[in-house]
């Protein structure tokens, strides 16, 4: 008669093969069918919706003042492209935007990080910091007009304002969540100091970290809109905030919906190009997330 006794060293091996071929199954490189299901149909449903519910609330409210038909804002549009102004209404404000997160960037992080290590630093500036990401960043607007005047470094000023809080908070949050066992590990094996932070603390806070960026930037971005809205002057050119503006002082409601669909575009490619694809890097690195 056969034994059907197993070894503990078989079940081992048993466990550990299907493991692996759980992980090389969800691993695998997902199709085309796939792709265009998960990731492009619903954002195309969604959008097919919104038209929709657009062309059906229009002649419910049949008042182009207050509700613009869709042929109306693709006519703004248009003509906005015919002219020549559209794509240099969208580069005067993203290229002020990225150049301001730029240097929000390279003060918020350093500030973050003396902020978490420091308990002195924290114990003074860490309310204030808090408080600063509370703050509606239009508040910043009239006094760094009356402070830099109406020019560009008025506009990164309020985008500094409006970000360097959130990415400070995001990385002093970041800071806070590495475990003790991780820095005792990189200062057994000499990473110290500057090293240590390079190597240990700053890989271990990045999801964190890479939180108070994307929130920083979503700060950022409404900081310069405010500024562009209030702030108007002819050496600044047209962003897509004073191009809102333009519309309202016009009253034309297609150029308004123009404008908001524009800085919507915006904001969600910003997100798509850049932070998403940081976002699963960083999760992927720390196995939380499968390739799909």
């Amino acid at each position: 008669m056969a034994s059907t006794e197993t070894k503990p060293g078989q079940d081992a091996g048993s466990v550990e093969a299907g493991l692996d071929a759980l992980e090389t199954a969800a691993t695998g490189r997902p199709t085309l069918r796939h792709t265009l299901v998960n990731k492009v149909l619903p954002p195309v449903i969604a959008i097919a919706v919104v038209l929709v519910v657009w062309s059906l609330l229009y002649p419910v409210v049949d008042d182009p003042t207050k509700l613009p038909s869709l042929s109306a804002v693709g006519h703004a549009f248009q003509d906005a492209w015919v002219q020549g102004n559209l794509l240099g209404y969208i580069w005067t404000s993203v290229s002020r935007g990225l150049l301001g997160f730029f240097f929000a960037l390279l003060i918020g992080t350093p500030l973050g990080l003396l902020v978490a290590r420091v308990r002195f630093v924290r114990a003074a500036i860490g309310p204030i910091l808090s408080g600063l990401q509370s703050l509606p960043s239009v508040a910043w607007v009239p006094p760094a007009v009356i402070w830099l005047g109406l020019d560009n470094s008025m506009m990164y000023a309020v985008i500094l304002l409006g970000a360097v809080p959130s990415i400070a908070n995001g990385l002093v949050s970041g800071v806070d969540q590495v475990p003790p066992l991780f820095l005792r590990a990189g200062r057994t094996m000499g990473a110290t100091g500057v090293k240590g932070v390079w190597y240990v603390t700053l890989p271990a806070a990045l999801p964190g970290y890479v939180a108070g960026l994307k929130q920083g930037w979503a700060f950022s971005w409404r900081s310069l809109m405010a500024a562009e809205i209030i702030a108007q002057f002819p050496d600044l050119g047209v962003g897509l905030g004073q191009l809102l503006e333009n519309a309202r002082t016009a009253s034309d409601m297609a150029m308004v919906f123009e404008a908001i669909l524009l800085i919507l575009f915006v904001g969600i490619a910003i997100d798509l190009l850049i932070f998403s694809p940081l976002e699963r890097w960083v999760l992927r690195s720390r196995g939380l997330l499968v390739k799909s």
